[in-house]
Order: structure tokens, then sequence, then C-alpha cells
């Protein structure tokens, strides 16, 4: 241990809860700040999914214009300014390889308010059908956002599930006839997975057969390192049920593309045939039953009355530079990668394995990976860590049935601080 063992123990039960795994990620990330601060030794930080790189200098000059020019005193359009608009159905045909328009895309306050407004909708359009089926690992606030709609749920690990056993694995839940909308995210926040081609076709086509929303979480866009998805209008694109399905809600994010995180500005890509569709059930929410009226004059409106004027600007600006081919994203993103790799390299070599890999035996390098170590529980795992300075989530907060997993996120972690990570660990090894 290089963290006195009394400090962490004391620290850990003022938050009044025996399993460290019950903890939220905030939670998590205030007890290691409390045992940084009372111990004097700065913590290898795992725990928090932040971008940990400078925010897009295209974006902070367009946001400082925007500032300049007096619009922070005045109200955004609910559907989004026609700049970012434009940009966000530009992004979509360069990068995505999908035909949209203006009229498509809807700029949110990050992707969480994406998801919020998403949900909600879904489960507001037909009374017969109000449960979500989450493919899990994954974010666990989109299943708090369902309980503070009071919204049910249902959820299976995808660990076990992969390619033509996805098929049955939702078609089970799907033949009920009790869901509404099928979520998750990939790459895949906490596995970092990616579904195949032949896995979006799968949930594309049950989503047709069964009339749901796929709800499609793109927040680490193009982050599947393997292949250069950063190459306006040339492929590969990014791989996405959009291309299987029309009925589709994607949900992107500045926050990790851009590393705009600060100024909550998101993007919601909304399918014509759902933009355009009418739900009766809706009118007992809202005095349109159109589910792309609904959605920024039903939800956005009634939440946040639209996201920020400036941020927009900046959206509409760094989208731009990529879509002219004047910045590469993904390349800016590559440290991610770097790191992953290396850091995976350390935990392999002192006897821990990675919980989900890819349908190969293999895994992205990128912005998670998930550890466990031979004899221990998520539990046991996650408290001894911090006595080494390390801090990570619980897989068991995500939806996985994996109770030995934690969570690793790079984006905290310095290059600098990798030796030391080495160290640690190694001292891990040898006290076990």
């Amino acid at each position: 241990m290089i963290i006195e063992k009394k400090i962490v123990d004391d620290l850990f039960d003022q938050f009044g809860q025996p399993d460290i795994t019950r903890l939220s990620i905030r939670e998590v990330g205030k007890l290691v700040s409390q045992i940084e601060q009372k111990s004097g030794t700065e913590f290898i930080h795992m725990e928090m999914g932040v971008p940990g790189m400078p925010a897009n200098s295209i974006g902070v000059a367009a946001e400082k214009e925007a500032l300049d020019l007096g619009l922070a005193n005045s109200y955004p359009n609910i559907e989004g300014i026609p700049s970012a608009k434009y940009e966000i159905a530009r992004f979509a045909g360069l990068f995505m390889n999908l035909n949209i328009t203006a009229l498509n895309c809807v700029p949110t306050s990050g992707g969480m308010q994406g998801s919020f407004a998403a949900l909600l909708a879904a489960g507001r359009t037909d009374p017969q059908k109000p449960f979500t089926l989450f493919i899990d690992p994954g974010f666990p606030v989109n299943k708090s956002q369902l309980h503070l709609l009071g919204l049910p749920y249902k959820s299976f690990d995808i660990l076990n599930f992969r390619e033509e056993k996805l098929r049955d694995k939702i078609e089970y839940y799907l033949s009920q006839g009790d869901i509404c909308t099928i979520t998750y995210s990939s790459p895949n926040n906490p596995s970092w997975i990616s579904l195949s081609e032949n896995e979006l076709r799968i949930i594309g086509e049950l989503a047709t057969k069964y009339d749901v929303i796929v709800i499609e979480d793109l927040a680490y866009f193009g982050m599947d390192f393997r292949h250069d998805y950063g190459q306006p209008g040339i492929p590969p694109y990014q791989p996405t049920v959009a291309h299987y399905t029309e009925n589709y809600i994607l949900l992107l994010s500045a926050s990790k593309i851009f590393s705009y995180a600060g100024q909550r500005i998101g993007m919601m890509i909304i399918s014509e045939k759902l933009r355009t569709r009418h739900y009766p059930h809706l009118k007992n929410f809202f005095s349109s039953d159109s589910l792309g009226h609904f959605i920024p004059y039903g939800v956005l409106y009634a939440t946040t009355a639209g996201t920020s004027h400036t941020a927009q600007f900046a959206l509409a600006e760094m989208l731009k530079a990529a879509n002219d081919g004047k910045i590469d994203f993904i390349s800016d993103l590559q440290p991610y990668g770097e790191k992953a790799k290396l850091m995976k390299q350390i935990f392999l070599k002192y006897g821990f394995y990675i919980v989900y890999t890819d349908n190969a035996g293999e895994l992205a390098d990128g912005f998670y990976f998930t550890i466990a170590y031979p004899g221990m529980t998520g539990e046991q795992l996650m408290k001894e860590f911090l006595y080494y300075g390390i801090s990570a989530i619980s897989l068991s907060i995500t939806g996985s049935e994996n109770k030995d997993g934690l969570r690793a996120c790079v984006s905290f972690v310095r290059f600098d601080q990798i030796p030391e990570l080495e160290i640690r660990l190694q001292q891990f090894k040898k006290e076990r």
C-alpha cells in the first residue's frame, strides 16, 4: 500500500454505504479527491469519463466572437441556429454517409439532454409499449433518466450474445410487444466494444419488423481507432444503425469529438420517417402528436428552452472545419488510443485480464477498457485500488452481469503517470 489504510477507510465510511460499487461515478470522484487531499498522494484517475485534452480552438474562437457580438442576451431558436443545423447535416453525410437535411438535426444541451429527450419521447409514443430495452453494459445515467420519468426498462448484457446470438436475444424481448426503443452506445461505454456491421443490421432489421425506435449513442464518434473514420466523404464511414432502419435517433456530442464538454453542446439526428411521424398518444402530453415537433417544442422547450446560443456557433464552426477537411478531429483524439494500449499492456503484465473484447477476442484501444483480477470481486478490487492511489468504477453500475470487473478510463491519466501506474501495480501484485 502507498496510502495509509485508515485514511481510506475513514473517508469511505463517511459515505454511509458499505458496498463501494454502489457509489455513483461522481461520488467516487468526490471520495478520491478527499483521499488525495488528506494523504497528499496524487491518484491515477481512471474513474471519470471526462475529456483529457484542450477544447478545440476553433470552437473557442467562434464562441468568443459570438459573445462579442452580444448574442449572450438572445434566446436561440428551440430547434437550433441555422448554421449549426446545416453543418450537423453535412457532418452526417460526410462522415456517416447519411442523406439527411437540416430539418432532421437539433442541437441539444450535451448528449445527456439528447438522451433524456429521446427516451422521454419514445416512452410516450404508445401506452402499450412503455419499456426501453438497454443493450448493456451502458451509461448508468440513462437508467437514472428513466427512473426520473417513471418509465420502465429491460436490459441484457451483450457479453455472451454477439452476432447472430444477438438477433435471438433482442427478438425475445421485442416479441413481447411492450418495447418502444432499443438503446446502446458504440463504441461502448464502458466496455469499448464496437458493434459490427452485421450486429447493426440485426438491430435495424428487428427495429423495423417490430416498429421500435433505436436510440444510438455515438458520443465516442470515430474513436474505434482500428479504422480511420476521419476523412470527409471518403470511406470507411462511422458504422451506424441508420444504414439499416429508418426508425432511428442518433445522439452525438461535442464533449468527446471536440473536447468541448464544458459548454454542454450535443446533437440529435432524427430520421425523416420519425420526424414526420404522428403518434396520437403524444397528444396526452403536448399539443402536437408529431414526434419531430414534440421533441424540440415539447421536451427541449420544457427543460432548457434550447441550448446555449453561443455554444451553437462554436459547434457550427468546429463541424464546418471538419466537414471542409481543415481539421482531422480523429487524429486529435489518437492519444486516447495510445494511452489505452500502454495501460492495458501494464495491467496484463501484472496478472489482470480484460473483461470485454470484440468478437475475435480483439478490442480497439480507446477511451475505456475493462479489467478484473483473478480471485477478487469488483468490490474488493475497487476498494483495494484506493490504497494504491488508483481509482476506477465498478461494472455493476453499468448493467454488466460481470461482478468482478472495473471500468478504466484513460482520459485523465497523463503519459508521465504511466510509469507510476506500473510501479503501483507491481506493488499491488507483490502484496497479494
